[in-house]
């Protein structure tokens, strides 16, 4: 079953809404203000959020942004009355993936809810998996706190490891996510890995990419390698 955030101070939209979505077997939580919106999507897990643009205590652009800097990559639709270019751009530039302009069919609401929650956004500009942070809007990489050397190649297949974690990447799909059809010789992909990984393992603690045999990478926690050996 989808799990959804409303965050809509109109009670009576946001009761016909509510009430629409889990005739449609979507379990929708509510938040009437920014505040308590980003403290319902900080500590529970979402498929993902509609978000009312206008909203008291925090307005959804901010709300919106400070999810994206903290890296949740959950999905946000953006309700708005607004319907111009320029408020479009904004709310895209601070993070959110689809639009909804008021008034709106339930309909469409309900193809735009079940769209967005079958995958993760893009839009987040912080990526963390353990003790391994990546900043990408600076293009810097951590590990413990402790600053990595990346090499651009080696920048972008870690992004992409991360975006998937835990679950593993195939080859193939690293291969054509980083250089699309400009396809590398057979040994660069491992090279580049090689390097990747003595970065990454080069503070003494336990490795986070890990080889997949016969299939590919994944980069995981100290946490969650302990769990599974």
């Amino acid at each position: 079953m989808i799990r959804a955030l409303l965050v809509e101070d109109d009670l009576d939209l946001a009761t016909a809404i509510v009430d629409y979505l889990e005739l449609e077997e979507i379990n929708c939580d509510h938040a009437g203000n920014g505040v308590a919106a980003l403290g319902l999507a900080r500590d529970s897990d979402f498929d993902m959020i509609i978000l009312d643009l206008n909203l008291p205590r925090m307005d959804g652009l901010d709300v919106c942004s400070h999810l994206r800097d903290e890296g949740n990559d959950v999905p946000i639709l953006m309700l708005t009355a607004r319907d111009s270019l320029d408020d479009k751009l904004s709310g895209f530039d601070r993070g959110t993936d689809d639009y909804l302009v008021k008034p709106f069919a339930m309909d469409e609401l309900l193809a735009r809810v079940r769209a967005l929650a079958g995958r993760r956004s893009s839009q987040a500009r912080r990526l963390t998996v353990g003790d391994l942070v990546l900043n990408l809007t600076e293009r810097q990489a951590s590990r413990a706190g402790e600053p990595l050397r990346l090499s651009p190649t080696g920048f972008r297949i870690l992004e992409h490891l991360m975006r998937a974690s835990p679950n593993p990447v195939s080859r193939a799909e690293l291969v054509e996510a980083v250089w699309g059809e400009g396809q590398p010789d057979s040994n660069s992909l491992k090279v580049h890995i090689h390097n990747l990984r003595k970065q990454l393992d080069d503070q003494g603690m336990g490795p986070v990419l890990q080889t997949v045999a016969g299939f590919g990478y994944q980069v995981k926690s100290d946490d969650e390698n302990s769990i599974q050996s």
